[in-house]
């Protein structure tokens, strides 16, 4: 592992997100100083920073660590054809047990509430569909989960939703 390499790479990072030093270490509940040096790369975040430091700059602990170079650990693939096919059992589901059954009501019920949304509305529409399917592929990618880009660029037909797959991808250090 390389310091500066991972102090660059903190830096572009930090600077992409619009925060200066003194914003990225207020979040991080350390001093600008802190930060400034491990841009410098004279030090390292301390192990037990680099998780919250990987959550505010939006990316993964790994692809920090190597300096923005390509993980290679990731923590299983996932395909879109499986993102799709996960949200359509919901459908699927209202439709065995019935629309109004009470375990189909409350999953709903409980997804709407998280999400702040109606997942339902993704049943009858392939735009909202493709929403759904780009936050759970988001999500998974939060999560070390690995996405082939060929993937993304051939599944998705609206391009809105795959530029923002894509985005996060190369945020994740895919492509």
């Amino acid at each position: 592992m390389n310091m500066q390499n991972v102090g660059r790479q903190i830096e572009e990072l930090r600077k992409n997100k619009g925060l200066t030093q003194s914003d990225l270490g207020e979040r991080l509940g350390v001093s600008f100083q802190a930060v400034s040096k491990w841009e410098r790369g004279e030090t390292l975040p301390d192990t037990a920073m680099l998780v919250p430091l990987s959550e505010v700059l939006e990316t993964t602990v790994d692809f920090i660590l190597t300096g923005g170079k390509k993980a290679l650990n990731y923590r299983g693939k996932i395909k879109v054809s499986d993102m799709i096919e996960g949200i359509k059992h919901l459908d699927k589901m209202g439709e065995s047990l019935g629309r109004d059954n009470i375990i189909y009501r409350n999953a709903i019920k409980g997804i709407n509430e998280g999400m702040n949304t109606d997942i339902e509305a993704c049943f009858t529409d392939d735009y909202v569909l493709e929403c759904f399917v780009a936050e759970a592929i988001i999500q998974n990618l939060k999560m070390g989960a690995y996405v082939d880009l060929t993937d993304v660029k051939k599944s998705f037909k609206h391009e809105h939703f795959r530029n923002i797959v894509i985005a996060w991808c190369q945020k994740c250090g895919i492509g």
